[in-house]
């Protein structure tokens, strides 16, 4: 076992675990990943990126695989139908990855129609020799992410965890719906527990972890060894930091959009929220310019869901089209955070 991925732990009895940010197109770029980690995610993963264009030196796709030192373990998640092409471009990205990550859970047309993504669900003899093939050709571990199976007949996420586990991944992620579910009806968490206890590595549960409660439930119900956040950190990277406040894992004092408030306690939730999201806005571009530099379309994304729910959002979308440049963009929007 790597000693950038912890052992499979116990029945969870209130204790840190790691939180993971979700690999999700469009949103976990290098910056909102770097922003992550600062608001207490401990493990972020790239955008699943096609492996095939990967091999093919696609400069987009190259682009998403962009890191920095600061993001300790670096791990780029790939997903492809071609065998070949899969561990191809995990050769490709081993000298400079930590972990390599495989997508068997993205249930996107685009994805399932190369019989890619949760796809593979449904060829669980071509999945697992996949994985085994890189396993076999990579120096770096490699860990999977999965749905509980495609919903055509019965689940069989455990059963292929218990496969993977056999030709040497050394954790595994379970996102507790079906493909044919997408993203629709409650996550089965009673399915995720069952693999937890059929393997010997470590499983980190995904689905419909959003604060601190259906954290603590979560980790109760499945003894999983870690929690992964996907949807419920768009645009609140600051989920991360109120699932650890909310379980004692963090003071609240030692978040730095609380410090810099001395009236923090006398804000009102809606300007608490200005507050924290100002700040994450700032870092974020801070962060952007830092490294990549200031990507509009990236940015335009980001500053729609960071003002989501916030009174007056709708006018964020005229205030953008009214900039000249995306430093003025920028600025725009943390003006408008600055309420």
């Amino acid at each position: 076992m790597s000693g950038l991925i912890q052992p499979k732990q116990d029945a969870w009895d209130g204790g840190p675990r790691p939180l993971f940010l979700a690999p999700m197109s469009g949103v976990t770029d290098l910056p909102y990943r770097l922003l992550a980690k600062e608001c207490g995610a401990d493990v972020t993963i790239t955008e699943f990126t096609n492996s095939t264009a990967l091999t093919r030196e696609a400069a987009t796709s190259w682009r998403r695989m962009e890191t920095h030192a600061s993001e300790v373990p670096f791990i780029p998640q790939i997903f492809g139908g071609d065998p070949g092409d899969m561990a191809t471009a995990a050769e490709m990205l081993a000298p400079t990855a930590d972990i390599i990550d495989l997508n068997f859970g993205c249930p996107a047309p685009k994805v399932t129609n190369i019989c890619a993504g949760a796809a593979l669900m449904g060829e669980p003899d071509r999945l697992v020799n996949m994985v085994e093939s890189i396993v076999e050709r990579v120096d770096v571990p490699v860990t999977a992410k999965m749905r509980l199976g495609t919903g055509k007949g019965a689940n069989n996420a455990t059963d292929i965890c218990q496969r993977l586990e056999q030709v040497g991944a050394q954790r595994l992620c379970i996102h507790g719906r079906t493909l044919r579910q997408r993203y629709s009806g409650e996550a089965d968490w009673t399915s995720i527990r069952e693999a937890v206890q059929a393997v010997d590595v470590p499983v980190v549960a995904n689905g419909d972890v959003v604060d601190a409660a259906s954290a603590s439930a979560c980790l109760k119900h499945t003894g999983a060894s870690g929690l992964m956040v996907g949807r419920g950190a768009i645009g609140r990277p600051t989920v991360f930091s109120d699932i650890k406040v909310g379980l004692g894992w963090m003071e609240l004092d030692a978040l730095p959009w609380v410090a810099r408030h001395e009236d923090w306690h006398g804000l009102n939730e809606v300007e608490q929220s200005f507050a924290a999201r100002k700040w994450c806005w700032d870092r974020y571009i801070a962060l952007s310019e830092a490294t990549v530099g200031i990507q509009g379309k990236w940015m335009q994304r980001h500053a729609i869901a960071f003002t989501k729910g916030l009174p007056g959002a709708k006018r964020v979308r005229t205030l953008m089209h009214e900039q000249d440049t995306d430093k003025a963009m920028a600025n725009a929007i943390s003006t408008f955070l600055a309420r």
